[in-house]
């Protein structure tokens, strides 16, 4: 049965990081359509015109930039505004073969995935704990519970979101802020485009050309499976609900994936990896099972 959200007639300021496409501007207008006071920040204020338009606080955050978080900070500070919530939605992955990716690649997903969103957490604790109230909602993935070959860097940063989670919820619960992370699956957004931008560029001649080819399309047969919206819905439920789920696991498909990982022995489990790679065309050779 379908669960359905319904936010709460007590309304307050909410600030959500990736606001400019995808996820974030779903849950921007979510958001805004059920009354909350929206402040959507995001490196790309031009693109955020819309939400403006629908009543948005459009405020520009490069979250892997410390001077830029404080900045805003400030702003928010000397505007008076007490925040509600904050929706951690902030975030890109970068694949590559972990051969071939370059560290300050990989330090630069950890900078915005992981530091930036801990960073701005840390900056805007104070003011609600003083408060005593609010609601911290961090966007994860499923990647976080499960790994796939030529992500491991993007995984890693997930994975490392689950375990601040779960620590950040338990320490702040005698302050009254609830923790909660939702872990999308696939969802319609650039993010697939961006992850498979990587893939794409400089192929031939790599001795990982098939394998990084076969998770290419591997993301483009998937990347439409969930919409925004679905995630706009569970998020609101995190903000308003009187006891939030702490991890929220969608769509289906995400499901029965982590579900998956789960149940299946190590070895089963990258066997299926390494056929769904051959059925898209990747040579996964490595010797022994």
């Amino acid at each position: 049965m379908t669960e359905q959200y319904q936010a709460s007639p007590a309304k307050g300021s909410v600030l959500v990081t990736g606001a400019s496409s995808g996820i974030g501007d779903a849950i921007s207008r979510a958001l805004l359509e059920e009354g909350f006071t929206v402040y959507a920040v995001a490196r790309r204020t031009e693109r955020m015109q819309a939400l403006a338009q629908q009543g948005a606080h459009v405020m520009a955050l490069d979250i892997a930039d410390g001077d830029s978080i404080a900045r805003l900070v400030k702003t928010l500070s000397d505007d008076g505004v007490v925040l509600e919530g904050l929706v951690n939605n902030a975030g890109y992955g970068s694949y590559g073969v972990l051969e071939e990716v370059p560290i300050e690649e990989a330090r630069r997903q950890f900078e915005v995935n992981v530091f930036g969103l801990m960073a701005l957490t840390q900056a805007l604790l104070p003011s609600m704990r003083q408060h005593g109230r609010g609601r911290i909602v961090n966007i994860g993935s499923m990647a976080g519970r499960l790994w796939m070959p030529v992500g491991g860097w993007y995984h890693a940063t997930k994975f490392a979101l689950e375990a601040l989670s779960d620590a950040l919820r338990v320490e702040l619960r005698p302050f009254g802020i609830k923790v909660s992370l939702v872990q999308p699956g696939m969802i319609r957004s650039e993010w697939a485009d961006i992850a498979r931008a990587s893939l794409e560029e400089d192929t031939a001649g790599t001795p990982y050309a098939r394998i990084k080819r076969g998770m290419s399309r591997v993301l483009a047969d998937q990347r439409q499976d969930g919409e925004p919206e679905q995630i706009a819905r569970v998020v609101l439920h995190a903000l308003t609900a009187a006891r939030p789920r702490r991890r929220y696991l969608l769509p289906l498909h995400a499901k029965i994936l982590v579900g998956l990982h789960w149940l299946l022995p190590t070895w089963l489990y990258e066997r299926c990896v390494r056929a769904l790679l051959a059925r898209q065309g990747a040579s996964t050779r490595d010797g022994r099972s």
